[in-house]
């Protein structure tokens, strides 16, 4: 897996990320930092990225179950410590299940395979981080 960072000078602190598979992601900082505030800043990237993984995960598990999985989304919430590096300390992933007759203890366990198995980004960030997490399953209607 590779990646190219470009600074964007005449955007104050933005960075732009082209990926090994030929996808770019922008990034930029706070104000305060020298950014412009035009994009996700980095460490909201890393968030996201672990987000996208473990779901990727739950919807996949699920799928191979044969289950009827409609939405998947999960919402976190991260902590980071006071002092550099401001590594994530806490994080939490709420997930939001959708589907027809998706049985509850099968979305748990599929998240609980992403978080013990399968999910490289939670798996890193749980090195730093103490991860939790909880399960909606919700009817399609």
């Amino acid at each position: 897996m590779e990646c190219t960072i470009h600074w964007v000078p005449d955007a104050g602190m933005a960075m732009m990320a082209v990926t090994g598979s030929g996808h770019t992601l922008v990034m930029d900082g706070a104000p305060e930092g020298g950014g412009r505030n035009l994009a996700p800043r980095p460490m909201e990237t890393l968030l996201a990225g672990a987000g996208g993984c473990t779901a990727y995960d739950v919807v996949l598990i699920l799928k191979r179950g044969r289950h009827d999985v409609r939405d998947c989304s999960v919402q976190l919430k991260a902590e980071r410590a006071d002092t550099d590096p401001k590594v994530f300390t806490k994080l939490h992933l709420h997930f939001v299940v959708t589907g027809k007759g998706l049985p509850q203890a099968a979305v748990e366990r599929a998240v609980a395979l992403s978080h013990e198995k399968y999910c490289s980004a939670t798996a890193m960030l749980g090195r730093t981080a103490e991860i939790t997490a909880s399960v909606e399953v919700k009817e399609a209607a």
